[in-house]
């Protein structure tokens, strides 16, 4: 593969999720000029706002999507298509795009963003399993620091994978050639059952962390519980229910075929996520 050292402008969105702030400190090492977009940085850029898509677009080469709140969600695919169309206009040049990997819905949002961007734009899709970041800096974040988690996973696995991974793939494929159409699926190196997750999680925080499993109804309550609109929490264990019935349990060698190096595995992600599952911390 060839770097190609003419690109000087990258547009980030939602730059500072767990993907996008991590993409940012890549591209911005590199010696790229990085619009981080996002809600309330220097380049506004929200998923709810459509009038700050074409100037974060405006003169940027290389984009990297990470759709809010999931591109499952209904009405992803019809932003992704008016993004798509954007992006074209504005001259982008190459678009990396970032998905779940097993969602069925998902699929449609890609294919309307590829459909948008016509074929003088190239597009590559990172599909990327469960975060181990979920734990540290996600919505499983509270309660695996409490010392107990709830969730719709029952004994099902999962190759949860590291969002540092992630954005090394995503920026391999903004920055290089050779991943124009590529669907890269990414994973860990191995899969783990939620309470295998818990288990490594407590041995590493050095007190026990359990994980409760809870049916999708019982879950979706919780979220309404907690303040999340009715229909919307259904939605969202409804999807994590569809994502964890065994369809997505292997690994894949996406991150190998990238970078050419094996992906990092859970512990090792663990270790070094700042915060209280850091080595040595306590609750």
């Amino acid at each position: 593969m060839t770097t190609n050292t003419d690109v000087t402008t990258v547009l980030v969105t939602a730059a500072t999720g767990k993907t996008g702030r991590r993409v940012v400190e890549r591209l911005a090492g590199r010696g790229l000029e990085v619009r981080a977009g996002s809600r309330g940085g220097g380049t506004p850029f929200d998923w709810e706002r459509p009038e700050t898509w074409g100037p974060a677009l405006d003169g940027a080469d290389l984009v990297y999507v990470a759709y809010y709140p999931d591109l499952a969600a209904p009405g992803a695919a019809e932003a992704l298509g008016a993004f798509g169309r954007l992006a074209a206009a504005a001259g982008a040049r190459r678009v990396v795009l970032l998905s779940g990997r097993g969602e069925a819905e998902a699929v449609a949002a890609e294919e309307a963003l590829r459909n948008a961007l016509g074929g003088g734009v190239e597009l590559a899709v990172v599909r990327a399993a469960f975060f181990v970041q979920n734990f540290t800096e996600g919505f499983l974040a509270e309660g695996a620091a409490a010392g107990e988690f709830a969730f719709p996973a029952g004994a099902v696995a999962e190759p949860f994978v590291d969002a540092g991974d992630v954005a090394d793939v995503v920026v391999a494929a903004l920055t290089e050639d050779g991943h124009a159409g590529a669907v890269h699926e990414v994973t860990g190196p191995r899969p783990l059952t939620f309470a295998e997750a818990a288990a490594e999680i407590g041995a590493l925080a050095g007190r026990e962390v359990r994980y409760v499993p809870v049916s999708e109804e019982r879950y979706a309550a919780e979220l309404a519980g907690h303040g999340w609109p009715e229909e919307q929490a259904a939605w969202l264990a409804g999807l994590f229910a569809s994502l964890l019935d065994g369809h997505n349990a292997s690994a894949t060698d996406g991150v190998r075929r990238v970078l050419g190096r094996e992906p990092r595995g859970f512990a090792e992600a663990l270790g070094a996520a700042p915060g209280p599952l850091a080595p040595g911390a306590v609750a």
